[in-house]
């Protein structure tokens, strides 16, 4: 049996919405756009939502907006996407990494107030595979210290812990559509807050730092833009917004057939030798369906379960042990020992809607058989 990786779950209606989109005036920045980011803030339950191309540069333009500066520090985790590091860099700062909770890949929230020095303004969490950090603590943390919060929800739409939703203790909760994602257009993301300025300011710095956009210029009397800030181009166009709008209002009903997928993987791993399971705290919007297993046999189970037509991946290795940010950051894989082991450790199994009982169940066989001592090979 073959199972792929991921598989999305766009409907006709879906491609209907683009095709609409693309017999229309406007291809860029418009009316769908600003229809789905109505939409995702009745959603989120926050005030206002900044449509853009990616959640890299939702983050981006999330740290500028609050002010982040060259020399400052941002504190982050080890355990996510490059991304969440490199964002920081792009504003001149630094991030500084905190270790993980051995149990969740979480951020430990336990670690962060001993890492925050005069040059921190901020703290970045991830909510890893769909579940939430602990907001609640890291908002105490961050009042203390006259710090902001930018959350990494690029896992996490549907999520909630201890009666909190992302945003809710932040001051940005920064989302992606990536192909892969639980609402996907292949290429986007979003942020959503509280603040309307961060919001205008953020929709300004997305468009070139102009004072109007296409949208803006096309409709009514012309008026002439002006730059009034160093901007980058991070915009999200209608025609990957308009599947986007529709899909939305299918969201919790594809989290519910996650749930199941889950429910059904979690009996099956049950007792399995050599399998750990992350715990997952709260409500998780099961992004992503991890196991961790002995990292010296790691590697040779990735290949064998590809062999048996079962697409994984790793998410993630420890960022702080690539290249890039190793050189940058002088970091030593020992000095965040839980995020070195788990990224070490990691599975990443199929999770995606589409997959039907049948293949669960394969994926669970196969996945048990390869990761016993000896049957690898």
């Amino acid at each position: 049996m073959q199972v792929e990786f991921y598989r999305h779950s766009l409907e006709q209606q879906d491609l209907d919405n683009v095709l609409s989109v693309l017999r229309s005036v406007f291809l860029t920045s418009g009316p769908v756009g600003a229809t789905f980011e109505s939409k995702f803030a009745a959603y989120t339950g926050l005030a206002h939502v900044v449509g853009l191309s990616s959640c890299s540069g939702a983050m981006h333009l999330a740290l500028l907006a609050l002010g982040l500066a060259p020399g400052d520090e941002v504190i982050t985790t080890p355990m996510t996407f490059i991304a969440t590091s490199t964002v920081i860099m792009h504003c001149g700062a630094k991030p500084v990494y905190v270790d993980v909770e051995p149990n969740t890949g979480l951020l430990d929230a336990s670690r962060v107030a001993a890492a925050v020095t005069p040059r921190t303004k901020g703290i970045l969490p991830v909510h890893l595979y769909g579940a939430m950090c602990d907001m609640k603590a890291l908002a105490a943390i961050a009042e203390a210290h006259k710090l902001f919060i930018v959350e990494d929800c690029a896992h996490a739409i549907e999520c909630s812990r201890d009666g909190v939703r992302p945003g809710e203790l932040s001051q940005a909760a920064c989302y992606s559509f990536y192909a892969t994602k639980n609402l996907t257009c292949g290429e986007g993301g979003a942020i959503a807050c509280h603040d309307g300025e961060l919001a205008r300011l953020s929709r300004q710095l997305a468009n070139h730092g102009m004072s109007k956009n296409a949208s803006g210029r096309y409709h009514g009397k012309y008026e002439h833009w002006d730059m009034v800030a160093e901007g980058w181009k991070y915009n999200l166009d209608d025609i990957r917004a308009a599947l986007l709008v529709d899909q939305l209002d299918r969201l919790n009903g594809l989290h519910a057939r996650r749930l199941e997928i889950v429910a059904r993987y979690d009996a099956g791993f049950a007792g399995a030798p050599g399998i750990v399971r992350p715990r997952v705290p709260g409500v998780s919007a099961h992004h992503l369906y991890t196991l961790w297993v002995d990292p010296d046999r790691r590697d040779a189970i990735l290949h064998a379960l590809k062999a048996r037509g079962v697409g994984v991946a790793v998410n993630y290795r420890a960022i702080h042990n690539l290249t890039f940010l190793r050189q940058a950051l002088g970091h030593a894989p020992e000095d965040f020992p839980e995020a070195d082991r788990i990224g070490r450790s990691t599975i990443t199994l199929p999770l995606y809607p589409k997959l039907t009982d049948a293949q669960i169940d394969y994926v669970i066989e196969a996945v048990r058989d390869v990761a016993k001592e000896g049957r690898v090979g």
